[in-house]
């Protein structure tokens, strides 16, 4: 948990099975009047199911402040980086390597 600490610190641990982190290639975002819901999936090829791998609920207010933080950081990463690719840019197959589904 974290502690707030003099002079506006705060001070943060984080577990050893958090700081693995989670891989997700997915985002799925849903909200209603009072929080913004994202859950983060792993899709893998060829295969029929994905499961949720981690879900975070967010406030309005703090879904707009993380949008923002994202945002800044992204441009950061470009000026430091290149610009970065965008999905819709690039030709992605669906089956992403993997064997052809058939009906």
């Amino acid at each position: 948990m974290a502690e707030q600490q003099p002079g506006n610190q705060l001070n943060i641990e984080i577990s050893e099975e958090v700081a693995e982190g989670s891989y997700a290639n997915l985002a799925i975002i849903t909200h209603s009047h009072a929080e913004f819901v994202i859950d983060f999936v792993n899709v893998m090829p060829g295969t029929p199911k994905s499961k949720v791998k981690s879900r975070i609920i967010f406030t309005p207010m703090h879904a707009k402040r993380f949008m923002r933080a994202l945002q800044e950081n992204v441009e950061r990463y470009e000026t430091a980086n290149g610009k970065i690719q965008d999905l819709e840019q690039i030709e992605i197959p669906l089956n992403f390597g993997g064997p052809t589904a058939q009906a």
